[in-house]
């Protein structure tokens, strides 16, 4: 068989196999056949092209909405330092200065509940030794 036979055959195997199209260009053919197959051929490649588009522009999105994650944890990482930051100093000046005075007030309230008490004794003795004088000088 010669190489030209071979191609040959080959060739008859393309057209005959059914996964290529049997459309020939130089076949006459039905004109809205051709026209609706145009038609469909364009609006799908359309509906790729929007397709291949959208998913650029999802990917796009994704890529933003990451960004402004990244953005926004980093904002409340760095207002959660701050935070504790501030929340320790908070309390080293309770403990160092706030805590004493605290101390101090507690020890004066403790006073002052004696120093009441000891008026509250002093008021009731003014008042029997009031009624012991009156009773003398009605005596008298």
């Amino acid at each position: 068989m010669s190489d030209e036979e071979r191609w040959n055959s080959r060739n008859r195997d393309i057209y005959a196999s059914p996964t290529h199209s049997s459309f020939e260009v130089l076949d006459p053919h039905d004109p809205t056949l051709s026209r609706l197959a145009t038609l469909l051929f364009k609006r799908t490649n359309e509906y790729l092209q929007g397709e291949i588009a959208s998913g650029g522009d999802h990917y796009m999105l994704l890529e933003e909405i990451n960004r402004l994650a990244i953005t926004k944890y980093t904002d409340l990482r760095n207002l959660a330092v701050n935070l504790n930051r501030t929340l320790m100093e908070y309390n080293d000046l309770y403990g160092n200065t706030i805590k004493p005075l605290l101390s101090q007030i507690d020890d004066i309230d403790i006073m002052v509940a004696r120093l009441e008490e000891n008026a509250y004794r002093l008021d009731s003795y003014t008042k029997q030794l009031k009624t012991r004088i009156k009773e003398m000088y009605d005596a008298k």
